[in-house]
């Protein structure tokens, strides 16, 4: 006879089993799926959905949840068992408050607009896009009442992402952030560049266009992915595609993809987006494989998330210690292209501070306030104080405001992210709560490897790998994303320790010297 646990889990590997089916056929459409499989692969995917869903919040899984809750009584929170009851209780509870209709309905309004994403992007024409937003707007407003929120309807989605946090919290964080943020952005700009004449104190010109050469595809890809696999991503459970906006799925811990998509005359384009989504899979290849097939068997949150993708991106990847390896290697694999450049005026190019357009190309900087940016604005669709007409002027405007530069054309800027085509309202302050639990999980890594330069240099990223192994991967969503960063760092989420680390090394790079 099964133990009430075991029930569970055979109940719920089936449930999950749909939904990476849905998983699979979303990354087709994202790949390779044809054009005109737009309307197909839609009913396809709200029908694996609705399914998924109907099977989740049935009376059958509220019974076994009891039974199981009662067998595991009062565990540890690491506890296997323990953990699956209380993370399916939360999902249960929150999940049988939206109807299966609705969860059908709004699968096939996602599927179409990323068609129509994709198009109006191409043709840069906001207005193909535009009632495809207004029906996912309304749509995810009607699934936010369904859930239920204490303050405003925009809670109610950001927990689907960020369990336990509140809209007014991330307003907090974000608006404490932007009050040493600004001055530093302001720093650099005002920052005096070495010429001719000028300050031997001046900071070294940062020009990047050694970045702006020609970089064929193909050897791009060849040295990407060698990259990848150096990091410890497992290409036997995994694979790389083109997508038109990069991105990470997983269907198992041992079937994890990415994609990214390549500029020939702009290196960083694809080469940050792979170690990007690379950190990302990591994550997920990490993962207890005892939790695969439970709702156990994900990130603690997309903060967290986003925070191994950062963490590789930016703490690794745009380090003087990662390049004194690998710059001799790619100057080898584009000798045209870097025939003449020297390792540090590469490492400043990789790390030159500029407002730019694009928030996935955007330097490491200003890549917040791209974030709060469309933090703003979806919250504004959410309540309605911004209608879906009138997002490509507030966009601009925002732009102006925040980063002083404005797009020619919606291409570049409303249009240039995916996640509103996929109702992804709430999803967009992860990327700055990932970067600052980045940071903070570097300083105790540095605490407690403090060799690890050493090892970044020569091109071994095993300390680094086994460690977020051993503290964040593993236990997938056993821990909030609170309770796993006060496990591993003693502290509670602050933009401190980003902000210890933006002024060391930008000031460093541009002889800021102390600022007030």
């Amino acid at each position: 006879m099964n133990t009430p646990i075991e029930d569970l889990r055979a109940h719920l590997a089936p449930i999950d089993d749909l939904e990476s089916a849905a998983a699979v056929l979303a990354w087709d459409q994202e790949t390779f799926m044809p054009d005109g499989g737009a309307e197909a692969r839609a009913r396809q995917l709200s029908t694996l959905q609705s399914t998924a869903h109907e099977r989740f919040v049935s009376d059958e899984t509220g019974e076994l949840l009891d039974r199981a809750a009662e067998a595991v009584g009062d565990a540890d929170p690491l506890d296997d068992d323990a953990s699956l009851v209380r993370v399916t209780r939360r999902d249960y509870e929150r999940a049988r408050r939206v109807p299966s209709s609705l969860v059908a309905t709004l699968s096939e309004a996602t599927s179409r607009a990323k068609q129509a994403w994709k198009k109006a992007r191409t043709e840069d024409d906001f207005s193909v896009f535009a009632p495809h937003l207004e029906r996912l707007v309304e749509l995810s407003v009607e699934k936010a009442e369904a859930i239920g929120y204490d303050d405003e309807p925009y809670d109610a989605l950001l927990e689907e992402f960020e369990p336990g946090l509140t809209t007014a919290e991330v307003a907090d964080t974000f608006g404490t952030l932007r009050e040493d943020l600004v001055p530093l952005v302001d720093a650099i700009a005002d920052a005096p560049r070495a010429e001719r004449g000028s300050s031997p104190r001046a900071a070294p010109a940062l020009d990047d266009d050694l970045l702006r050469r020609s970089y064929p595809q193909q050897k791009q890809k060849a040295f990407g992915e060698q990259v990848l696999a150096d990091l410890g991503y497992d290409f036997d459970r995994g694979r790389q595609d083109v997508s038109a906006h990069p991105f990470t799925t997983s269907f198992s811990v041992d079937d994890v993809r990415i994609t990214t998509r390549y500029d020939e005359e702009y290196l960083p384009s694809a080469l940050f987006s792979m170690i990007h989504e690379g950190g990302h899979a990591l994550y997920e290849q990490g993962i207890d494989p005892a939790l695969d097939r439970t709702p156990l068997g994900e990130g603690a949150s997309l903060g967290v998330h986003e925070s191994q993708a950062r963490l590789w991106e930016n703490h690794v990847a745009r380090s003087r210690p990662f390049w004194r390896h690998y710059f001799p290697q790619l100057r080898d694999a584009f000798p045209d292209a870097l025939g003449d450049a020297s390792l540090d005026a590469f490492y400043r190019a990789v790390n030159r501070v500029e407002p730019s357009l694009i928030r996935v190309e955007a330097d490491e900087v200003t890549y917040n306030l791209h974030v709060m940016l469309r933090f703003e604005l979806e919250r504004g669709l959410i309540d309605g104080t911004v209608s879906v007409d009138e997002l490509p002027a507030r966009w601009n405007a925002a732009m102006d405001d925040y980063l002083g530069v404005v797009p020619d054309t919606d291409a570049d800027g409303v249009l240039q992210d995916v996640h509103w085509s996929m109702a992804s309202f709430g999803y967009f302050p992860t990327y700055t709560l990932g970067t600052l639990t980045a940071a903070q999980l570097m300083e105790t890594i540095e605490a407690e490897i403090p060799n690890l330069d050493a090892h970044l240099a020569d091109g071994d990223f095993g300390p680094l790998l086994d460690w977020l192994r051993t503290h964040v991967h593993r236990h997938g969503r056993k821990l909030t994303a609170p309770a796993l960063l006060e496990r591993v760092t003693g502290e509670a989420l602050s933009a401190d320790p980003w902000l210890r680390y933006a002024d060391n090394k930008f000031g460093a790079l541009y002889r800021l010297g102390e600022r007030a």
